[in-house]
């Protein structure tokens, strides 16, 4: 039996050739005043327009925001659930659930819309975010973003959809792996900053 091994050189130009699909296949936090500028513009758009239980979807600027945008050929990465009374965002990241001001989490924003989820009601709302930031410190569901979910354990989109589960309809079905690019599916986008190298 012939085993071919495959040389790491092969795999970095297959990322490569794979990842030119996409328009940004990295995106690199810049240091500069005009990040500084967009940040509030993003920031004060968000508060005049979200409201406690949005999900707030973006490209990060992360390795990781790189990878999952280059894996899933959408580019968007991650997710968070927005608390407008503390002007907080509850995200799950490889250091599992925390709590990160919205003001961080723009920051590290390439690109933010707005999704407003198609169970949140004015009912519901605070239910929801409530159950958000009860699972602050529960770990991050590593094996679930390839499908093999454990149960108190989340990804970002994981927990996005499971603070809504009480007020999910009985035929909706979704799948093993929710991506942060398709949430979109699931509500209705309310403001888009567009990429930051687009915005004027």
């Amino acid at each position: 039996m012939l085993i071919r091994i495959v040389s790491p050189l092969t795999y970095i130009i297959v990322f490569i050739f794979f990842s030119g699909c996409l328009a940004r296949p990295i995106v690199v936090k810049p240091d500069s005043d005009e990040h500084v500028i967009q940040n509030r513009s993003i920031e004060d758009s968000v508060l005049g327009i979200a409201k406690t239980g949005d999900w707030l979807v973006i490209r990060g600027y992360h390795a990781v925001d790189n990878l999952v945008s280059n894996a899933t050929g959408i580019p968007i990465s991650h997710v968070g659930v927005y608390d407008s009374d503390s002007q907080t965002v509850i995200e799950a990241e490889g250091k599992g659930v925390h709590v990160s001001t919205l003001t961080e989490f723009v920051d590290k924003s390439y690109r933010l819309l707005v999704i407003r989820p198609r169970w949140l009601s004015d009912d519901n709302a605070q239910p929801a975010i409530l159950k958000a930031h009860q699972l602050v410190g529960k770990n991050y569901d590593f094996l679930g973003t390839i499908g093999f979910n454990f149960p108190s354990k989340y990804y970002c989109s994981e927990l996005a959809i499971f603070i809504y589960k009480p007020w999910h309809s009985e035929k909706e079905k979704f799948p093993k792996v929710v991506k942060p690019g398709e949430l979109y599916l699931y509500g209705n986008v309310l403001y888009d900053s567009r990429p930051r190298d687009e915005i004027e």
